[in-house]
């Protein structure tokens, strides 16, 4: 029997990706890591990603088959067509009208291959695909952006590449549960759509100031320390309980002012070291930060 860290749910798939800088590459890496064999299409100036940060380029694109194709170009299409025959899914990550005018939309692609599914990022659903948007007016629109700070990761770009790298799993179930014959199928992934779902402990209320894991909880919050920051999560009775004995808070009234303050002197008293003995000792879960 398989261990289930030897399992690659992709193993033997095909994976075509024409999808330039962070949700369609992060969605392939996560494809190759399954097991798929994955090739990427890209034009003649490359990924932009590989100008601006070249790093994370080779960090998305380790084991992954590059070529560059002009796809304006006759030979170019060529070189994809042939490429697609072989191909069980096509990621994208172009504007509907894009795919349109290099005859890549999905009637097209059907009707040529009929077999292939297609995987399509963009950045919002239906009539709104063509609206040209990045990262940061996706997560401001499900509001993650409270402030003038900018977030402090691709929270939309890396959440699509995950709904896109499920919907690759999706497609192949479909052909799966339709045997050899099965036609390919056509998803959509929109970006601002996986940022409202990142939001949504946020529209619960979760991580509003005044919910529990939002700062109205004492043992769930960021306290400076005697060195440093420390990041305390004892949100369950039991963990509570043995931060504020530890403390010397009683009786523990998590949302009370009056055990926000005591935790916080408490904590600002203490080092690093002597917060990660007493995690130890009383198995609290915190996590001690440098500032």
């Amino acid at each position: 029997m398989s261990s289930p860290t030897s399992f690659l749910p992709l193993d033997g798939v095909r994976v075509l990706s024409l999808a330039l800088n962070l949700p369609g590459p992060a969605a392939l890496l996560r494809c190759r890591r399954m097991g798929a064999s994955c090739l990427k299409l890209e034009p003649p100036g490359g990924d932009p990603m590989a100008l601006y940060n070249k790093p994370a380029y080779a960090a998305l694109h380790e084991g992954i088959a590059i070529e560059a194709a002009d796809l304006k170009t006759e030979a170019g299409q060529q070189q994809l067509h042939a490429a697609l025959a072989k191909t069980d899914v096509l990621l994208t990550s172009f504007r509907p009208s894009a795919l349109r005018k290099l005859g890549l939309d999905w009637p097209a692609l059907q009707a040529r291959h009929p077999s292939l599914s297609q995987v399509a990022i963009v950045g919002a659903p239906g009539e709104r695909a063509e609206e040209p948007g990045h990262d940061l007016t996706y997560v401001a629109e499900s509001g993650l952006v409270p402030g003038t700070e900018l977030p402090p990761t691709l929270y939309a770009d890396m959440g699509g590449a995950l709904l896109a790298s499920e919907a690759v799993l999706t497609a192949m179930l479909h052909r799966a549960r339709g045997g050899e014959k099965a036609e390919g199928i056509y998803l959509e992934v929109a970006l601002n759509a996986s940022a409202d779902w990142l939001a949504l402990p946020r529209t619960w209320g979760l991580t509003q100031l005044t919910g529990a894991v939002g700062g109205a909880h004492a043992g769930y919050r960021v306290y400076p320390c005697a060195d440093g920051r420390v990041a305390v999560a004892a949100l369950e009775p039991h963990f509570a309980n043995r931060l504020c004995e530890a403390a010397g808070v009683t009786p523990p009234d998590m949302m009370a002012a009056a055990t926000h303050e005591a935790l916080a002197a408490w904590l600002a008293r203490r080092t690093r070291a002597e917060l990660d003995a007493m995690s130890r000792e009383r198995d609290v879960p915190l996590l001690t930060l440098a500032d």
